[in-house]
């Protein structure tokens, strides 16, 4: 039996061209081109590849996600976020990865954290590294 037709699992591959807008939301899962514009939330367990011509205006949760185009919303990757060059992030990021091209506009907050640490305290310095202040740094009537 011929399973070439199938649409379950991460073997799909779907396009949206840049004719396409949508207002809503959007799930899916395997994989998603999408060249055109949306108004919406994203949600799947699978790769969102944005393209030059995409405009999303919208929170994206995914497995992964590649980014051209221009974006206004938060982004959240259980795998990997690559914002390839010319795009326009605005917006929040959260990945395991992260992968930026040079010549990216990014205006927002990122969290890489691989391997889900919590941030410690940095060393103090040794004796012989301490700061040194200039004498004029001392408080008056010492």
């Amino acid at each position: 039996m011929e399973h070439s037709m199938s649409t379950t699992g991460n073997t799909s591959k779907n396009v949206l061209n840049s004719d396409v807008e949508i207002k809503g939301n959007l799930k899916f899962s395997g994989e998603l081109t999408l060249e055109g514009k949306l108004e919406g939330e994203v949600q799947t367990d699978g790769v969102l590849n944005l393209g030059d011509t995409a405009v999303v205006n919208g929170n994206i949760n995914a497995q992964s996600v590649v980014v051209r185009g221009k974006i206004n919303g938060n982004i959240n990757a259980k795998e990997k976020i690559e914002i390839k060059a010319k795009a326009e992030l605005f917006g929040d990021i959260r990945a395991t990865k992260l992968v930026v091209e040079e010549g990216v506009t990014f205006v927002g907050k990122t969290e890489v954290n691989p391997n889900k640490v919590a941030p410690i305290p940095a060393p103090p310095a040794r004796p012989g590294e301490a700061p040194k202040f200039p004498e004029s740094g001392k408080p008056p009537g010492r």
